[in-house]
């Protein structure tokens, strides 16, 4: 991890998650505060999504319930909803924390926390998928799809809402993402536009990829099937994923196939999508 992400995950285990949110909104208003003053055309936008809101889950539920509303269900009771489940399990904010601080460490075109708060698409549809995720697991599977479409028409990305994602997840740029219903992602994982975890055929059952600890997968990265990329382990841009990966591993092509030597760093968290010398593949 980076020494940002290291001191964030120590925070977090020694103190509440509000001592850890206050501490970030405390940063994330400064930004804004800064931003205002360099362009007071942002005044009214930084106002409504920041500068209003006492704390960052009520800030958050905001910008998300602006995003996701429609015709058929207003921003009021997005808003209503999204603050239910950050009441009823503090572990999404927690997680909406970790996710922010990835994107500024990680993100060379992230300045700052208010950027990805208020812009990145990416960073919202990880956020919006969490509260589908939470009604799944309620049963309420009729209001989490509506969440799910939503997703996909405003950000582009389509996440089943049954899937399950860790903590310390980055989604650069976002659009094209596609993540199914059995796929599991955990903690420190980072992925580039169009990437797909999707299944094989029309069985039922686990049928979707499992993404372990700190892998990185590149832009148009396809994983199929219930297989595994090992922890730490880097998909090259384009690739085709067929079968399991080891830990500490790149792959590259179609079929992808290891090269190179064994990693020895996380490459989710250097965000290092260099590759070896390569004889053409496809």
């Amino acid at each position: 991890m980076s020494q940002t992400e290291t001191t964030f995950f120590r925070l977090c285990t020694q103190r509440s998650v509000p001592e850890v949110s206050r501490d970030l909104w405390t940063q994330l208003r400064a930004d804004a505060f800064a931003a205002v003053e360099n362009d007071r055309v942002m005044a009214e936008a930084v106002r409504d999504t920041v500068l209003s809101h006492e704390t960052f889950a009520d800030g958050l539920a905001h910008r998300l319930a602006r995003k996701l509303a429609d015709y058929a269900i207003s921003i009021d009771t997005v808003e209503g909803i999204l603050c239910e489940a950050l009441t009823a399990d503090p572990q999404i904010e927690f997680a909406a924390l970790a996710d922010l601080t990835a994107v500024r460490d990680r993100d060379p075109a992230c300045p700052d926390l208010l950027t990805p708060f208020l812009f990145f698409k990416g960073y919202h549809a990880i956020q919006s998928y969490r509260f589908s995720h939470w009604l799944w697991s309620r049963g309420r599977q009729h209001l989490a799809r509506y969440l799910q479409s939503r997703i996909s028409e405003i950000f582009g990305v389509d996440i089943h809402p049954a899937a399950r994602l860790g903590r310390g997840i980055m989604v650069d740029h976002g659009t094209g993402l596609v993540v199914g219903e059995t796929a599991v992602i955990d903690d420190d994982v980072s992925m580039l536009q169009g990437v797909t975890l999707g299944g094989t055929g029309k069985q039922g059952g686990d049928r979707h990829p499992k993404i372990r600890r700190g892998v990185l997968l590149g832009a148009g990265a396809t994983v199929l099937g219930a297989i595994t990329i090992g922890e730490g382990a880097k998909v090259g841009a384009g690739s085709i994923v067929l079968e399991d990966v080891e830990p500490y591993t790149t792959v590259v092509g179609n079929p992808a196939r290891p090269v190179g030597l064994r990693l020895t760093a996380m490459p989710a968290l250097t965000m290092d999508q260099s590759l070896p010398v390569l004889d053409y593949m496809i």
